[in-house]
């Protein structure tokens, strides 16, 4: 009796261990993030996913020259785009080029030198629209000598980036005085709030800089250009003893800067687009600055306490939401970094990504490709949400796609397809951008089908059925259409005309690829198990299609990455780029298509010989995904930890791809998603934290994440 006593103590214990929640504040906290210098690849964010704010060690931007080569200290948001005036008149249809595709002529907009109106043509519809740097706030901090104080003023730093509450405090010293700033932002206004404390202020030398920059119309936008042909001037209008507005009138856009403050205080335009804001006779100084489109409407202006309340809220909800994973107490060196990347990609991907509209590869922080979306990066920007339990994060977005649902059909439609063809490079709108590669890429084409039917794994109903089941059905008539029949070897051929996930190939020789072939497999499927949920008729050209689409090309036991490139793997281009035949079964769950067998001699053959110094930060997730679903567990750990210049994590988190690209929300996105894999699995997996090794180096506490398909 004593010893069926004792074991059931023991297994008392036991299930107590496994119930035990994550102290979820410790889990998050350990990974705040500590600068101690003005280190430009530091810069810390505050915002709430649909628009975000950028700091340098001061706690605003105070030094924005300074860091445009790092991570830039960018003020964005998801409303803020403007057009220049089309004053040559340019028309879409002159960015158009026919292509011999399917025997039939198709129009697709690109970069082809042409005629100089077609270029500039393209030029233009490629910057326009383009997201804003809406505005630079600073200190303008005066030394004891009389002169600005510089970056190598700025002593004694020590900045703090609270993630649980998403809260910056900053402390520096100029003169020996000391300075403490804490920053925040409103969680569902566009506001951010900062608390200034210091004898400075007493003194009359701290004051708060407001400069509102000229858009670059560039591939970049650091927030950096003060100057510009385009005229535009601000104005200045004081509500009140604290309050005031400044009205930024653009070509297609007007937006208004609200500023409130505590006390005493006044606020002076010294430029165009430059004012200051001047605090007296007090040694704590409260602003808040809310972004929004020009409106006559009264606008409540929060408070700093508004704003930091808000912030103190809405991030212990997200924190106590949704799964976490703790890997404390694992004797692998890499556990505590992985576990930081983790935390830290939580907290980027919610500040920059989970907006209404399809967040840009650098989100709200900076443009690249002139801060435009790119629909294929949608899923690495979206899918983890997902499966860390947080639909809803995801879901925002979806309605965009209903919104430019018109123009996807459109696109289809002058190309001589049926159903809805999804941009690729793209706008608030929908517009498509000219793009010699973009344009040719269809791995984004299934995407809505995988988005609808995470939503449905987290609500079941008829409800959500009727929601998505339209553009699922209308993206399965693109994908059905898309396919072209070839009589001579009775089977469905994609291409050519088609540009891989992995850019290395000329579209109009460039048939099958082989992970876009299992994708067209699933999507197609999965759309046909829709239209039985829904009681709706199967067309018989999806059947058709699914029934005869083209085997996954194979040569010497392995897949290639497109059946025209039988060089795939002795061409060295094609070892370059996105390996994203590991995509096959990594991103994808196993299809009728696959042999496992050959996809294990895939996966190792591209391990090998592959040319991993020139990737993208998401391949590296995608292969670990692609490891884990292989059986191979060790491998999954060994490609999130690949010594790679693009598999770089920046103090603050980022995933550091060049000088060019400081940061890739798109990386951050796929180590959630492969986390979430190799601990909750995909649908046929039993075994617990099936992606980590079993060898006892991995102690992995995880919760409340959704299997993977």
């Amino acid at each position: 009796m004593k010893k069926l006593l004792s074991v059931f103590v023991l297994l008392l214990s036991v299930t107590t261990i496994a119930q035990q929640k994550i102290d979820r504040k410790a889990l998050v906290s350990r990974h705040n993030v500590q600068n101690t210098a003005l280190d430009t690849l530091a810069s810390l964010t505050v915002g709430n996913g649909t628009f975000a704010f950028t700091v340098d060690a001061t706690g605003l931007q105070t030094f924005p020259e300074k860091y445009a080569k790092g991570i830039p200290l960018g003020t964005e948001s998801e409303w803020g785009w403007d057009s220049y005036k089309n004053t040559s008149g340019y028309k879409f249809s002159e960015t158009l080029k026919k292509y011999k595709q399917y025997g039939r002529e198709i129009t697709y907009s690109v970069q082809e030198k042409g005629e100089p109106r077609n270029n500039e043509a393209v030029n233009w519809f490629r910057q326009n629209p383009h997201l804003l740097q809406l505005g630079n706030l600073g200190f303008e901090i005066t030394k004891k000598d009389g002169s600005l104080a510089k970056p190598e003023d700025i002593k004694s730093i020590s900045q703090t980036l609270n993630l649980w509450t998403g809260e910056i405090e900053s402390r520096f010293e100029v003169d020996g005085i000391p300075v403490t700033v804490l920053t925040a932002s409103h969680q569902e206004k566009d506001a951010i709030g900062v608390r200034v404390k210091s004898e400075l202020l007493k003194q009359n030398r701290i004051k708060v800089r407001l400069r509102i920059p000229f858009p670059t119309g560039d591939w970049a936008d650091m927030g950096i250009k003060w100057d510009g042909t385009q005229g535009y001037k601000s104005t200045l209008a004081q509500k009140s003893k604290t309050e005031a507005v400044i009205t930024h009138p653009m070509d297609s856009i007007s937006y208004d800067v609200h500023l409130k403050w505590n006390g005493n205080g006044q606020v002076k335009k010294k430029g165009d687009n430059y004012f200051v804001v001047e605090p007296a006779g007090t040694d704590t100084f409260e602003l808040s600055c809310l972004f929004g489109l020009t409106t006559k409407k009264q606008v409540a202006i929060p408070s700093f306490l508004d704003i930091e309340n808000s912030s103190i809220a809405g991030w212990k909800h997200f924190w106590e939401s949704g799964a976490a994973v703790d890997f404390s107490g694992s004797t692998d060196p890499r556990a505590n970094e992985l576990e930081r990347r983790v935390v830290l990609s939580q907290y980027l991907t919610k500040v920059q990504c989970t907006g209404k509209v399809p967040p840009q590869e650098t989100g709200l922080t900076y443009n690249s490709w002139f801060g435009k979306p790119h629909l294929e990066m949608h899923w690495w920007h979206g899918v983890h949400f997902a499966l860390w339990n947080r639909p809803e994060l995801l879901e925002r977005s979806l309605p965009w796609y209903q919104k430019v649902f018109d123009k996807a059909n459109k696109l289809a439609e002058r190309q001589g397809f049926e159903g809805a063809r999804w941009q690729k490079m793209t706008d608030p709108d929908g517009n498509e951008s000219p793009s010699s590669i973009g344009a040719f890429l269809i791995w984004q084409q299934p995407h809505f089908i995988t988005y609808a039917d995470l939503m449905y794994r987290a609500k079941p109903t008829d409800a959500t059925l009727k929601l998505y089941g339209e553009r699922v059905f209308e993206t399965a008539n693109f994908m059905a259409s898309f396919a072209n029949y070839d009589s001579k070897n009775d089977r469905y051929v994609l291409g050519p005309g088609v540009i891989p996930a992995q850019e290395r190939f000329k579209a109009m020789e460039t048939f099958n690829p082989t992970y876009e072939l299992a994708y067209w497999n699933w999507a197609l499927k999965t759309a046909i198990f829709w239209k039985k949920k829904m009681n709706q008729e199967v067309p018989k050209k999806w059947e058709d299609v699914l029934a005869k689409l083209s085997k996954l090309p194979v040569q010497n036991d392995v897949y290639l990455a497109t059946e025209s490139a039988t060089d795939s793997y002795t061409n060295p281009e094609f070892k370059t780029d996105h390996p994203s035949v590991l995509g096959t079964f990594g991103m994808l769950p196993e299809t009728s298509l696959l042999d496992k067998k050959i996809m294990k001699n895939t996966f190792d053959l591209v391990w090998k010989t592959w040319s991993w110094d020139k990737t993208w930060g998401w391949d590296f997730p995608m292969t670990a995904m692609s490891a884990a679903r292989l059986g191979m567990p060790d491998k999954a750990i060994d490609a999130l930890f690949m010594n790679i210049k693009t598999n770089t994590y920046l103090k603050n988190g980022h995933n550091y791809q060049a000088e060019r690209l400081t940061l890739y929300l798109p990386g951050n996105g796929g180590v959630l998603t492969a986390v979430a894999m190799m601990c909750a699995g995909w649908d046929g997996t039993t075994e617990e934290n099936p992606g980590f090794p079993k060898d006892g180096t991995w102690k992995v506490k995880s919760e409340g994440f959704k299997k993977m398909f």
